[in-house]
């Protein structure tokens, strides 16, 4: 089973991030807030499918559900 742990792990090999915090329990289902410069120029959609890239088959074969909310840092910054 898939953790939290390695998931954000495995997502922060391939994409740089300022901050990143992943939350799930179940081992198919979890939540992420990723802060990464590589998401600066892209749409929300864009910086979703460039951290699904980074997942590659993981997302069919480990992972059923990944909630994302992502910020450049200069969004994150500006979080309450």
């Amino acid at each position: 089973m898939l953790t939290a742990a390695q998931l954000q792990s495995y997502i922060t090999q391939h994409l740089a991030c300022e901050y990143i915090k992943v939350m799930g329990d179940d081992g198919t289902h979890f939540e992420a807030v990723l802060v990464s410069s590589a998401f600066l120029g892209k749409s929300r959609v864009q910086q979703h499918q460039l951290v699904y890239a980074t997942l590659g088959d993981r997302m069919r074969e480990e992972i059923h559900a990944l909630s994302m909310q992502t910020y450049t840092p200069e969004q994150w910054a500006k979080q309450p």
